[in-house]
């Protein structure tokens, strides 16, 4: 098949179509199956592949998968490509193969490296020891695993992205590929290895063989290091000599000037520089010096090391003063405190990454036609032959960042590309396996036009999360060899430069959000995955997924130290990475909702609906867990939530929410099922002990009657006990108006003659829900007159009053108090933020 211009102009108006000349685009593209700009062709697979959804012959019934996934990164297939951020494909695996049978097709609007799709891919070809695994994983939850491949439609904004999803994700013949990538380096070290020459030497005399010619050995890399003014004697000081301790190769953090021995540290000192006319731009430009150090060779199979010499100095000089004959890239870098934190050394456009001899030999390699493969292979190690290699530091320098060090490893290209092969060979059976059956696109996920409504099986995506990684600047050195960029103006990130914060962000991922959840199939799951340690902007993840339509089933977060995933009991302290396991809810249960909105049946719809989705069983080494989403308060919460958000009146306090979810549900441990769910809970309750090690951070007076619930549910106890441990686990935010524990206890709780506390049960819970609620709502009259910000104040008053204006409608003093509160406030607390949100909607902001 064919791309052509004709067929851009047809995508162009999607958001996100890349910058680059079409012939550049055409020639990145591989149709039908990648193509660097909006992928035309993505209506006819889903026509070809996708299973057409209709409501009442759809069968398909799946809780949240919610088994420990943890997969480490040390995989041949995973570090293949040293992308910013990846998710291990077999941890995706357990996830595809848990929503979706083969052939479904699977999506992912925010693709990266394409993990996804080489996971449904994998689904059909698992290696023996993974499958025998995952079976064993999945027998003990009692489900069979359905092997076989799953089909995947990959997009991401970043041309650099998509065409590292589309390299893992195609089939090759590794041997001929290897074949001919060898062939063709040895090509460019015919060519360009007089470069990598130095004589060897022993003590600083040259070596000579048999014959009496001098021995000249292979470089393997040379150490470039920053140059100082001594601000006490105004001399030069190599950093390398001056701060550097050789024996074990770390940096000083005090050291003397050799020349006048005035103690030093590196802050207290100026760069030198120099000044040189770049041929290649046509200006005089000035630079920060550098001097090569360094000097780490091969003679046969035996390693040396050297200071540089007459003749490697003269050898660098040569290759500075020569033409390179080949094409590179000179664009500047682009706008953004990431990609010109380089400037202020004179590092401003992309060939200044490299060093000559580093660019000319690059050059060379690209010059040749070669299969994407191999382009892609040269992509991968871009980070170690530049000039963001650090003298022993992690392969590509800081992760995530253009940083560039005061010492510089200049790697030799050649070498570094031969094991670099040698390692693809490691996954040649995966590859060789693979077969053209994903399709991959380079767009924005707020416009994903070609996709047809209710036509993908499942989501699994791993979004940009703020300001977590600026992904269109750290991309630009890889794009610019490509010749194709990414348009950022959807880019989703919290970026000054391109003036967005967390409002845009947040703005930018519902729009993201509400296609996918246009595209995905009613009744099915989106998995997201989430690191961020940023309260507020979890909340604004949470925001746009709910915003979007889906409704959040379960939570979990993943236990670096134990390697497993524990539930999420509080919104708060996010620390950790997530796992949000979110459903489209089925078309007819929306319709039923929207004729029944604000009633107390639209309610009990909606919980039975909800019940329905959330896991019924967890066990964690041999115990069963509480689930937290099934308790009351958190059930509560999200029938809130999905009535705000489909801008319905809320018909009932919480209070006779929870007295009705007694009535209508069965409840076990705190806990509430549907009858035919109960059945299996107890049947596991019966073999297995409860798991009560759930861990609250009391911070306010929500997750204070929360833990104090808990504790008291099934012993009742004095003050006199509950204290201490209250006292243990209380971290008070600094704005918040709490109350006393006893005021908390005679508010929410009630005592027995022994003088302990416990909690009631539904009438008197009705009742005291019922009494504390008006003062909520007398100490929330009392913010109304409050000029300027609200500094110290009660959080829940705030909750219970938003409730109580948007059941009347009184949308403006949601919005006025809103901006009284403290602006953190706001954005970490995801109730308030949903009512304002929703609010300033109505308002029409």
């Amino acid at each position: 098949m064919k791309l052509t211009k004709e067929m851009l102009d047809k995508v162009r108006d999607i958001e996100g179509f890349p910058i680059g000349k079409d012939e550049d685009i055409i020639e990145l593209s591989d149709p039908p199956y990648y193509t660097a700009c909006p992928n035309p062709f993505i209506s006819e697979f889903i026509e070809k592949y996708g299973k057409p959804y209709v409501e009442e012959k759809d069968d398909y019934n799946c809780e949240p998968y919610t088994a420990d996934v943890s997969e480490g990164k040390n995989d041949p297939i995973y570090n293949a490509h040293s992308y910013h951020t990846k998710v291990p494909h077999k941890a995706i695996m357990r996830y595809i193969l848990h929503y979706t049978k083969p052939g479904d097709i699977v999506f992912d609007g925010f693709c990266g490296t394409g993990m996804t799709g080489v996971a449904a891919q994998m689904c059909g070809n698992p290696d023996p020891e993974f499958k025998a695994k995952v079976e064993n994983e999945f027998k003990k939850e009692g489900k069979k695993v359905e092997w076989g491949a799953r089909r995947a439609i990959l997009g991401d904004l970043s041309p650099a992205a998509t065409f590292i999803a589309y390299n893992y994700n195609t089939p090759v013949d590794v041997e001929e590929f290897k074949k001919e990538a060898e062939r063709i380096l040895k090509e460019v070290e015919k060519e360009c290895g007089w470069m990598y020459k130095t004589i060897h030497t022993v003590e600083g005399v040259p070596q000579r063989d048999v014959e009496g010619n001098v021995i000249k050995g292979k470089i393997n890399y040379t150490v470039w290091s920053d140059v100082f003014i001594c601000p006490n004697c105004s001399n030069e000081i190599v950093f390398w000599d001056a701060a550097v301790d050789k024996e074990d190769g770390k940096v000083l953090d005090e050291f003397k000037c050799p020349h006048c021995g005035a103690k030093l540290t590196k802050t207290s000192l100026e760069r030198a520089w120099r000044t040189v006319y770049d041929k290649a731009i046509g200006e005089t430009i000035k630079q920060a010096k550098q001097v090569p150090v360094l000097i780490n060779y091969t003679v046969g199979k035996q390693r040396y090391e050297k200071e540089p010499d007459k003749f490697d100095l003269e050898l660098i000089q040569k290759i500075e003063e020569m033409d390179i004959p080949y094409w590179y890239p000179t664009d500047r870098m682009p706008e953004g405190e990431e990609s010109r934190r380089n400037d202020k050394i004179g590092i401003t456009h992309v060939h200044h990454f490299y060093t000559k001899r580093n660019l000319w030999v690059l050059s060379a390699l690209y010059n040749y036609k070669i299969m994407p493969k191999f382009y892609w292979i040269i992509n991968s190690v871009q980070n170690y032959i530049n000039k963001k290699q650090s003298f022993k530091g992690g392969g590509g320098g800081v992760t995530g960042t253009l940083y560039i060090p005061s010492l510089v490893e200049e790697k030799n290209v050649l070498n570094v590309l031969k094991r670099k092969l040698d390692k693809i060979g490691l996954i040649r059976g995966i590859l060789a396996n693979f077969k053209n059956v994903n399709y991959i696109t380079t767009q924005s996920t707020v416009s994903l036009k070609q996709f047809s409504d209710n036509s993908i099986d499942y989501i699994f995506t791993d979004p940009p999360f703020g300001d977590n990684l600026m992904y269109s600047e750290l991309n630009f050195l890889w794009e610019a060899w490509l010749k194709v960029f990414t348009n950022n103006k959807t880019e989703a990130i919290i970026n000054k430069v391109q003036r967005k914060g967390l409002h845009e962000y947040q703005e930018l991922m519902e729009k993201a959000f509400s296609e996918m959840y246009r595209i995905l199939k009613p009744g099915r799951w989106m998995t997201v995955e989430f690191h961020n340690s940023k309260n507020a902007v979890w909340n604004a993840i949470q925001e746009a997924i709910l915003k979007a339509g889906f409704v959040i089933a379960n939570v979990r977060t993943l236990d670096k130290k134990q390697g497993s995933f524990k539930q999420v009991t509080t919104t708060t302290a996010v620390k950790q990475d997530l796992i949000i396991s979110a459903y489209k809810p089925k078309e007819g249960f929306i319709k039923r909702f929207l004729k029944e909105a604000g009633t107390e049946e639209g309610v009990w719809d909606f919980i039975r609906q909800h019940l329905e989705k959330l896991p019924v069983v967890i066990e964690t080494n041999g115990k069963l867990d509480i689930i937290p989403e099934r308790q009351e308060y958190l059930l509560y919460d999200s029938m809130i939530a999905f009535h705000i958000q489909k801008g319905a009146s809320i018909p009932m306090s919480a209070a006779e929410f929870y007295e009705g979810l007694k009535k209508r549900f069965i409840e076990r441990d705190g806990m509430y099922f549907l009858p035919d769910q109960a059945a299996i809970y107890d049947t596991k309750r019966l073999k297995l002990e409860l798991n009560e090690q759930l861990a609250f951070i009391i911070q306010d007076e929500k997750t204070a009657i929360q833990w104090l619930k808990y504790k008291l549910l099934n012993k009742p106890m004095t003050y006199q006990e509950i204290q201490p441990m209250f006292l243990e686990e209380l971290k008070q935010l600094r704005y918040e108006k709490l109350p006393e524990l006893l005021d908390l206890l005679q508010e929410n709780f009630l005592q027995d003659e022994a003088g302990r506390w416990y909690v009631p049960d539904a009438n008197k819970q009705a009742d005291l829900e019922k009494l504390r609620e008006k003062r909520l709502l007398k100490e929330f009259e009392e913010y109304k007159n409050v000029t300027g910000r609200l500094k110290v104040f009660r959080t829940e008053a705030i909750r219970a009053g938003f409730k109580n204006c948007w059941k009347n409608k009184d949308y403006e003093t949601i919005v006025k108090i809103g901006e009284k509160l403290p602006e953190n406030v706001l954005q970490e607390d995801q109730t308030l933020l949903m009512y304002y949100d929703n609010a300033v909607t109505r308002l029409g902001g």
